[in-house]
């Protein structure tokens, strides 16, 4: 007969129920988990989509928005260089025309300085010589900037990175959910989420770019050349979710770019909202420009859309925010989870 020690016999009983009770939430679903005490609902294996099944997304960035991206940039910095020369080139009729930079120069014998100034502020491609704008010279005054596809490509490259760790956030914001966020070739990438079976939320949660931005309505606008897509210079015509069109001043108060936080919360009639809190710095430019302009409305945009546009009635200084109106507390929770993983680099198209 073995000697067989008793703790030795408790021990392999007490290993093989724990084993087991570790094993219990992996069988459960999970609703029935959520019923389990913290610790023991966490013990649960994540299967992958061959088991689990779930949802996955091949998403392609939008080359497009990619191209506008770079003309709008390079307006700001070419209006900037420009303005910085000593003296000053004076430029005019500055453009975007199929996603080229096309501007006048007024003093047609600072037509090289400032040819030489546009080229400065390209960048080279890779080791063959190429740049990533073209810059030439039409009826010896105007200047047409045209990014390069190299240019293009590299962009994106540079982009991509950012954009899926961007991705990874919105989709498991609290770092618990076994998902696959990985880059597939040049310019796409693959979101695979085991147990998720509703694919529409996660199109709709990756579909936003979330650009937010605070901008000061335009009320000296000719509401009659608004109509007609005919905006002052320094402003633009936006669509909006509830009106016409708004025409907006292009320079923007704040951006998402200085958000601290956003959550879901609640406004004073009780419906559902979108708070938000910003960083220091986001805090003072937001209470600089409430100030300054007590009365006048200022418009909410998220990508490009007008959310809200109300009235300053006085002076905003706590860095704080809301935005309310046609939200569930399921589509203001999407938008405060959208926020807080910050914008997109470049938008994204559900190519599978």
């Amino acid at each position: 007969m073995l000697d067989f020690p008793r703790w030795k016999f408790w021990l392999v009983i007490a290993t093989t129920v724990m084993g087991l009770m570790m094993a219990v939430p992996s069988l459960l679903t999970e609703k029935q988990r959520n019923m389990l005490p913290g610790w023991w609902a966490n013990s649960h294996i994540n299967l992958g989509l061959d088991l689990s099944g779930g949802s996955q997304l091949l998403l392609e960035a939008d080359v497009e928005d990619v191209k506008k991206q770079q003309v709008m940039q390079m307006e700001d910095i070419v209006r900037q260089a420009m303005r910085r020369e000593e003296p000053r080139i004076e430029i005019s009729d500055i453009a975007t025309v199929d996603n080229k930079l096309e501007f006048m120069v007024s003093d047609a014998t600072r037509l090289d300085k400032a040819v030489d100034l546009a080229r400065q502020q390209t960048n080279g491609v890779g080791t063959i010589g190429q740049r990533d704008w073209d810059v030439s010279v039409v009826d010896q005054t105007k200047i047409i900037m045209t990014p390069t596809e190299s240019g293009i490509a590299t962009r994106i490259s540079e982009q991509l990175d950012t954009t899926r760790s961007v991705v990874a956030k919105r989709i498991d914001p609290d770092g618990t959910r076994e998902v696959n966020v990985v880059r597939q070739g040049a310019n796409r990438i693959l979101v695979q989420v085991p147990g998720l079976q509703d694919p529409e939320a996660l199109k709709r949660l990756l579909g936003k770019t979330a650009k937010l931005e605070f901008k000061m309505v335009d009320l000296e606008a000719d509401v009659k050349e608004a109509a007609e897509g005919r905006a002052p210079v320094g402003s633009q015509i936006l669509p909006s979710r509830d009106r016409g069109p708004v025409v907006v001043k292009r320079r923007a108060i704040v951006t998402g770019e200085d958000l601290n936080t956003a959550r879901q919360d609640f406004n004073e009639n009780q419906q559902p909202s979108v708070s938000l809190s910003f960083n220091g710095q986001g805090g003072k430019k937001f209470g600089r420009a409430t100030s300054e302009n007590v009365g006048k409305p200022f418009a909410i945009i998220l990508d490009d859309i007008v959310l809200q546009a109300p009235n300053i009635n006085e002076p905003i200084l706590g860095g704080n925010a809301q935005i309310s109106g046609g939200f569930t507390v399921e589509s203001a929770n999407e938008l405060a989870i959208t926020l807080r993983s910050g914008k997109l680099p470049v938008a994204l198209k559900v190519v599978e």
